[in-house]
């Protein structure tokens, strides 16, 4: 079983997940979620600290176009997610193990689908 970690965002993709769990959508069990204001808010440094502290993978649900802060947020979080794979390709760690999609409030199932897949790349990853 891999461990994600989900950095989601309080407005926008929290009400999403939820969804998911009140329409008894089954996602993988090693799931964790950690909500956050905005998605582009996100220090690399997290995320790193995240993998070499046991999880396989971190997957950020971000707020795409609906940001309620900032309208470049997709832009600002794709620098978060580059500069972060940057600081993994340093440490020797894989940059597959960082994942980042937008995840509206009622994506229950997109999300589910995202789980299942990034769990199937980390059991790979950890087979290699």
């Amino acid at each position: 079983m891999a461990r994600i970690l989900v950095f989601s965002t309080e407005t926008i993709s929290d009400p999403g997940i939820d969804f998911a769990g009140t329409s008894r959508l089954s996602y993988p069990p090693g799931v964790d979620v950690l909500s956050v204001p905005c998605s582009s808010g996100i220090h690399p440094d997290w995320i790193l600290a995240a993998l070499e502290n046991g999880y396989d993978g971190v997957f950020i649900a971000a707020d795409g176009e609906d940001c309620p802060f900032l309208p470049d947020c997709t832009a600002r979080t794709a620098e978060v997610v580059n500069r972060a794979q940057d600081l993994l390709r340093e440490r020797g760690l894989d940059p597959r193990r960082l994942r980042m999609a937008a995840i509206c409030s009622v994506c229950g199932e997109a999300f589910v689908n995202h789980m299942r897949q990034f769990e199937r790349i980390l059991e790979e990853l950890k087979g290699a």
